[in-house]
């Protein structure tokens, strides 16, 4: 385990596990606001492969299912006023960047800044000490590279 890693002096059990909980809903947040992305770049991909649409529309004798898809659809808002990216900038500005800040805070104060203790101590406590494949940091003595073969 790197001292980055370790717990501090003075820290109690309660206070890594409320510090593990922290964490793991700023990774979920993290998971969200990557489906938010997500949500955004399909959408985005959805209203260009319109244009198509349209053209393939006017093309095969319909102009006037071109002409509503074109009017109706291409380029609409997904919600009043907003197209994607105006919702991932709001949720950035209002929601993620206020979550991360106030984990980092909490971790600085509480921690020393230290991160994922939670997580570390688990694995200390369930590797197999002398394991090539569970030593406790990536640079530890009989680490196996990665993709070599097992013996």
């Amino acid at each position: 385990m790197t001292d980055m890693h370790r717990r501090p002096d003075g820290v109690t059990d309660a206070t890594v596990e409320a510090l593990g909980s922290l964490s793991k809903a700023l990774e979920t947040v993290e998971r969200a606001r990557g489906h938010l992305y997500s949500f955004h770049q399909l959408t985005g991909t959805a209203d260009l492969e319109l244009d198509r649409a349209v053209r393939l529309l006017r093309e095969s004798g319909h102009p006037e299912w071109a002409e509503r898809v074109e009017t109706e659809i291409l380029g609409r808002n997904v919600i009043p006023g907003h197209w994607t990216f105006q919702i991932v900038e709001a949720y950035d500005q209002t929601y993620y960047r206020a979550f991360k800040d106030l984990e980092s805070e909490v971790a600085a104060e509480l921690a020393g800044g230290r991160s994922h203790l939670y997580e570390a101590e688990l694995k200390e406590a369930r590797r197999t000490r002398g394991h090539a494949d569970h030593t406790a940091r990536p640079d530890s003595p009989g680490t196996r590279p990665p993709n070599a073969p097992f013996t």
